[in-house]
């Protein structure tokens, strides 16, 4: 894997900081719940940028998934949920990207693609096996 240039990591951060305060304070569409920015991938040449987002909560402010539940082991409506809030950041990729040109002094502001982040659910997931590893183990021991 190709290292990352200092220049790009730091194009990366300062997208998912802006993107952050920007999602929540003017993306207006209700298929967008809360939307955490976990992460920001941008190619060497600034041209385009994938932004990994984590689903907090639902349109009708239930919580999307449950603590560990990856997307494959959610239930379909969770899946179409997620599926419509990423569809929803992509529609509006564009007007993102005309509000980070204004915010940003860059030469090109990049194209974005939103992607589903499942890396918080399955660390979730992957703790919670653990907990329950440790407990049967103190239990057989006892």
């Amino acid at each position: 894997m190709a290292k990352v240039s200092p220049r790009v990591q730091k194009v990366a951060d300062q997208l998912q900081r802006e993107l952050a305060v920007l999602i929540q304070a003017e993306v207006s569409d209700p298929r967008v719940g809360m939307v955490s920015v976990t992460g920001v991938k941008v190619s060497r040449d600034l041209a385009y940028a994938d932004v990994y987002v984590t689903v907090m909560g639902s349109v009708d402010g239930v919580s999307g998934l449950a603590p560990g539940v990856t997307l494959q082991q959610a239930s379909p409506l969770d899946k179409l949920e997620i599926e419509e809030s990423i569809k929803a950041l992509n529609n509006a990729a564009g007007y993102l990207r005309t509000l980070l040109a204004s915010r940003l002094s860059l030469r090109i502001t990049p194209r974005l693609t939103f992607h589903y982040d499942e890396s918080v659910a399955r660390g979730q997931y992957l703790s919670s096996l653990i907990d329950r590893a440790l407990a049967a183990d103190s239990q057989h021991q006892s």
